[in-house]
């Protein structure tokens, strides 16, 4: 029952911000404040439900050191994001016509913010932790990225396509920052650094979201397997590449901190080897 509760405290939470910042998408200030109050709200919520519901401390939200993860997951997503848009302008689909508009970009903060946290809470604090516990690292990953994948298809301009490449992409990597920092901040610093990349800097849409203009004014043109298409550079066979590379890396500091987790059998058989 733990599971269900901590899913309805996350869902509902979610679903209040949501709206919350969509009423104020016309006033980009207003989104940017809603939407860092909507994200601190939701991690108040998670810990709270989760402490209950577990009767622990939740560690995975932490105060200490948060500020350092969220900086540098913001700083790899970021980077990684441009790396994509980087070699889809080299073969010529991605063009910038000049500046765009500043004040679009601070209301795409707010409103990444408050969807990169309660994505995180949802899919790698409640769903994840809970799959991983039964069934392992490789076990709860493989599940959340596809149900992750599938979460996107609800958007606008949204394609079978595009959620695959988030399940075989976003989906991994969000999961192997986990791991291997055993913290949700880093997975939700990378979160909010690849969206808003995507969308308050180089402008181009993001998941199928219809998203508006940030900071340059840019246009991504050819076939969907270089540009993404419709849903975006994130349907783009470099983001399978870059963030395939992203996750070998994360799950290699994973095991060599000693991270992983087998499923709940073989850690029983190898509690009983050990005695």
């Amino acid at each position: 029952m733990r599971v269900v509760w901590q899913l309805l405290a996350v869902v509902l939470v979610s679903m209040v911000a949501g709206q919350s910042v969509a009423a104020a998408e016309d006033d980009p200030w207003a989104t940017l404040g809603l939407g860092l109050v909507a994200s601190v709200l939701s991690v108040y919520v998670y810990a709270w439900v989760v402490g209950r519901t577990e009767k622990r401390a939740v560690t995975e939200v932490a105060r200490k050191g948060a500020v350092g993860a969220v900086g540098r997951g913001v700083l790899i997503g970021t980077l990684v994001f441009a790396a994509v848009v980087a070699n889809i302008a080299f073969v010529g689909h991605y063009e910038v016509d000049g500046w765009g508009s500043y004040t679009g970009a601070v209301g795409l903060a707010g409103f990444m913010a408050g969807a990169s946290v309660t994505e995180e809470l949802l899919f790698r604090g409640v769903l994840f932790r809970a799959m991983e516990e039964r069934f392992g690292t490789w076990g709860a990953l493989v599940p959340t990225s596809v149900l992750f994948g599938a979460w996107h298809l609800a958007n606008p301009d949204a394609s079978l396509w595009g959620a695959a490449v988030i399940a075989l992409s976003a989906g991994p990597m969000l999961g192997a920052a986990y791991v291997a920092s055993r913290s949700l901040w880093l997975p939700i610093g990378l979160h909010f650094g690849w969206n808003f990349a995507a969308s308050g800097i180089f402008s181009t849409e993001v998941s199928g979201n219809d998203t508006q203009q940030g900071l340059l004014s840019a246009s991504t043109s050819g076939p969907t397997l270089i540009s993404g298409g419709a849903f975006g550079p994130e349907a783009s066979l470099y983001t399978l590449v870059f963030c395939a590379l992203v996750t070998v890396g994360l799950l290699w500091l994973a095991r060599r901190r000693g991270r992983l987790t087998l499923r709940r059998s073989k850690r029983a058989d190898a509690a009983a080897l050990a005695r």
